[in-house]
């Protein structure tokens, strides 16, 4: 009987290591993502809120953006803010 070269002998016996570690499937790989399921489904306030297909009543388009654009505006140049030390002091004027 010929004897297998060191390399291929090493080859296979290196191939058959891998095929072996990948045979049995740990417990944790049956429940993998179980828990994000999990806290998926407690965070969903209405499971069925995806099945209501009627329109959502609320602002329109224009009104919208409207209201969007005077948000963003908002950022670009804000409104000069008063001296905080003179907020609620007023001179009196005028005689008794």
């Amino acid at each position: 009987m010929a004897r297998l070269p060191i390399s291929v002998t090493l080859t296979m016996l290196a191939a058959a290591l891998a095929l072996a570690g990948c045979a049995q499937t740990p417990r944790l790989d049956r429940q993998f993502g179980t828990s994000v399921q999990q806290a998926l489904a407690q965070q969903t306030l209405q499971p069925e809120a995806g099945n209501n297909r009627s329109p959502v009543n609320g602002i329109d388009g224009k009104a919208a953006e409207s209201v969007y654009e005077n948000y963003q505006k908002s950022f670009r140049a804000p409104e000069a803010q008063g001296s905080s030390l003179t907020t609620g002091v007023s001179a009196a004027t005028g005689t008794r």
